[in-house]
């Protein structure tokens, strides 16, 4: 079996030559996928699988002493991918300082100073996070709407969080850039949502001044199979659902999709209104008036779209 580079342990780039690779050798075995990059100039064997241990001892090499990790990457090292759909390949950590203790002054990090409370951190293996708690009050502060929404929904979905715990949580917080925002959002978070589409559809609804769906309803069948559907009106047998790039692009899928529908549709009368990424952002309105007719109401105008991956106008401010 081949020797794992630094014995299968996170390495920098300024530590790279310690153990026998030159600038060019690593670009070599990146290239190659002998070496996967963790973080901008932190590198780990691409034998060792993912883990969160593993991606604790790397963060620790992109974290200097007095920052505590946050955001998306505090998301990260609680194991969820929470990150924008633009920003998924950002290799870039985020952390923060308390406010008026320095500034985070790391190569590779993005940083900021924020008011932050004892107990709003915890100390995992080695390095200080934001608890899960305050780190979906962050991005429900900080990130584009839809995104921040389906963020939150991850952190409920996984049992990090209580969403009741999180109405009080932000209900309390003063002067906190974003705090409207985090509030009205925090008073709709679904644990039972699956996926980051199910987040941004059902907000969409929402924001149209739809009633809310039922989420994941459960339809048995004579036979006592079933069914779930994503976002569904029950009494009046409309399903909404998300129909997204990573579960629904290949035939095999669109296929299982598409019987399902046209089973319940056949047996029970149900109806179909799905939503897709460029229905449910931008300027197609049909999904939502699509629905409304299907309920018989007429939907509020769209005021959110996109163009916006990353975060909020503002949200390096020291909040």
């Amino acid at each position: 079996m081949p020797e794992l580079v630094n014995d299968g342990h996170p390495f920098t780039t300024a530590q790279a030559p310690t153990l026998g690779l030159t600038p060019k050798m690593l670009r070599l075995r990146l290239t190659q996928g002998l070496v996967r990059r963790v973080f901008r100039n932190v590198y780990v064997d691409a034998s060792v699988p993912d883990s969160r241990a593993g991606r604790v001892r790397a963060l620790a090499l992109a974290t200097p002493a007095n920052a505590i990790v946050s955001d998306e990457t505090a998301a990260w090292v609680h194991g969820l991918d929470v990150f924008a759909p633009g920003r998924r390949h950002d290799l870039t950590p985020s952390m923060l300082v308390r406010h008026g203790k320095g500034r985070v002054e790391h190569t590779g990090s993005n940083g900021r100073q924020a008011i932050i409370a004892p107990g709003d951190v915890e100390f995992v293996d080695g390095l200080f996070v934001t608890t899960a708690l305050r780190t979906t009050s962050d991005l429900l502060r900080r990130m584009y709407r839809p995104y921040a929404l389906a963020a939150a929904d991850a952190f409920a979905h996984a049992g990090l969080i209580d969403r009741y715990e999180l109405i009080d949580y932000v209900e309390h917080l003063k002067g906190f850039r974003g705090i409207v925002q985090a509030r009205s959002l925090a008073a709709i978070v679904e644990p039972k949502t699956q996926s980051a589409g199910e987040s941004w559809q059902r907000l969409r609804i929402l924001d149209a001044g739809l009633p809310p769906p039922d989420p994941q309803h459960e339809v048995i069948d004579d036979f006592g199979r079933s069914y779930f559907i994503d976002l569904p009106y029950p009494d009046v047998l409309v399903g909404t659902e998300y129909d997204g790039r990573e579960f629904h692009t290949n035939d095999e899928h669109r296929r299982h999709d598409q019987a399902r529908r046209d089973y319940l549709t056949e047996v029970y009368g149900w109806r179909w209104i799905i939503g897709t990424r460029d229905r449910i952002f931008g300027d197609d309105t049909s999904f939502e008036h699509e629905l409304g007719r299907a309920l018989g109401l007429t939907p509020l105008s769209r005021w959110w779209g996109t163009g916006r991956s990353g975060l909020p106008r503002g949200a390096t401010s020291a909040s």
